[in-house]
């Protein structure tokens, strides 16, 4: 396969678990082509022998597949000197015609990036990419506690206790109060004495609580999940104020974005860590969402649409988007409006990917121009007098631009 080359000298990278296949393809000065591999290990000495071997080539571009986490040690080492490597998908190399060897791999990835049929992924600056680590253990701790909780519910309704049936969340501070008083072993009476503002009654309460088949294991296994879900809890609360100080420098951003309904503090600065506050590096709204993967299929062949479904990109993202779409959808405005009319016709979770996937537009857009968002649904000009319209006449009559006039 005869390909036209746009760079003169390209380092190409297959990295694996516990080793690094380098190929190096230089044209020199004579026109003669002059291809080189070389084998190192995944330890730090030898990431370093990598970085030293490439300035000696001193290439054009470096290419590596975004393969699991392996290539994050050999990217850090290389842009420890200087060398900002391409991480291209794989999928991108694979639907490339040609020869994908084991042997192959690194001389075939420089022979696309050398002919320039390879872009590079998006990777956060050094500090955005150190915070995804806290940003996505967050995410999986907020997972094992639904969990948990979900689990404690099991229990609860294994002993005959029905508290899910007249109170609407379970986990909530009176209902909390109130498993821990069973689990404790205390009187009913004692139990419903902690109903605070629940708005069923007591007697409801006391016929939900009632059972006789909260056993000692019972008891055990339920303060064992609920030390469990508030442990969890505390480890979540203390990586939401780690990661909100360690995005102080971008507090403008995190502004713009929460003016986005179904979009809170956190759900802004994850969302941050995860895509930059930079959307240039993406060049338009459609390749943002190209890259999360949240964007229609195109599969269509000889006039025939197969599928539309979305193809993997990154999960951590959409898993935001869907969320927020879902809380955007419970709010008035707009995008409530445009949940309700696809959900007619495409159901509910299809409804949700593509409400997500104009939320991400609309980030983008907002990101880009520095704007708020404005809901066409809402008279903001409406709020603002119903707001400040008193403090206005306040003053007008303070400064006697008005007076008052006395009514029969």
């Amino acid at each position: 396969m005869d390909l036209t080359p746009m760079h003169k000298r390209v380092i190409a990278l297959d990295v694996h678990q516990a080793k690094i296949t380098a190929c190096a393809i230089v044209e020199h000065e004579d026109g003669r082509v002059e291809v080189s591999k070389r084998d190192f290990g995944a330890f730090k000495r030898d990431r370093r022998a990598l970085a030293q071997w490439s300035l000696e080539i001193r290439p054009e571009v470096v290419v590596m597949e975004s393969t699991g986490v392996y290539w994050k040690s050999p990217y850090a080492a290389l842009e420890s000197v200087g060398i900002i490597a391409w991480v291209v998908n794989a999928r991108h190399v694979k639907a490339v015609p040609g020869r994908k060897t084991d042997m192959a791999d690194a001389q075939w990835l420089a022979t696309l990036a050398r002919s320039g049929l390879l872009r590079a992924s998006f990777i956060p600056p050094v500090d955005l990419r150190e915070l995804r680590l806290v940003a996505r253990q967050r995410q999986k701790l907020v997972g094992m506690c639904s969990a948990e909780k979900n689990r404690l519910h099991k229990v609860l309704v294994d002993a005959g206790l029905r508290l899910n049936v007249v109170i609407s969340d379970v986990h909530g501070p009176s209902a909390r109060a109130m498993i821990k008083a069973l689990i404790a072993g205390q009187t009913l009476h004692e139990v419903l004495d902690q109903k605070g503002r629940l708005r069923a009654s007591r007697e409801e309460l006391f016929e939900a609580v009632s059972t006789e088949r909260f056993s000692a294991r019972h008891q055990f296994v339920a303060d064992q999940i609920m030390q469990h879900i508030e442990y969890i809890e505390q480890r979540v609360a203390q990586m939401d104020q780690y990661l909100l100080e360690s995005l102080k420098a971008y507090e403008p951003q995190l502004r713009l974005l929460q003016t986005l309904p179904g979009i809170d503090l956190q759900g802004a600065a994850m969302l941050l860590v995860e895509i930059g506050a930079d959307m240039g590096v993406f060049g338009s709204a459609e390749r943002l969402a190209s890259w999360v993967g949240i964007c229609p299929g195109n599969n269509e062949s000889a006039g025939k649409r197969k599928t539309g479904a979305i193809r993997k990109g990154n999960a951590w993202v959409r898993r935001l988007l869907c969320e927020f779409a879902q809380a955007a959808a419970r709010t008035r405005c707009a995008l409530r409006d445009k949940f309700d009319a696809l959900k007619i016709r495409k159901g509910h979770n299809k409804s949700v990917i593509a409400l997500a996937h104009k939320m991400l537009r609309t980030i983008y857009a907002m990101l880009t121009n520095g704007t708020p968002y404005q809901d066409r649904s809402v008279d903001y000009e409406a709020l603002s007098v119903a707001r400040n319209a008193p403090r206005w006449i306040k003053m007008l009559r303070k400064h006697g631009f008005m007076t008052i006039t006395a009514t029969a």
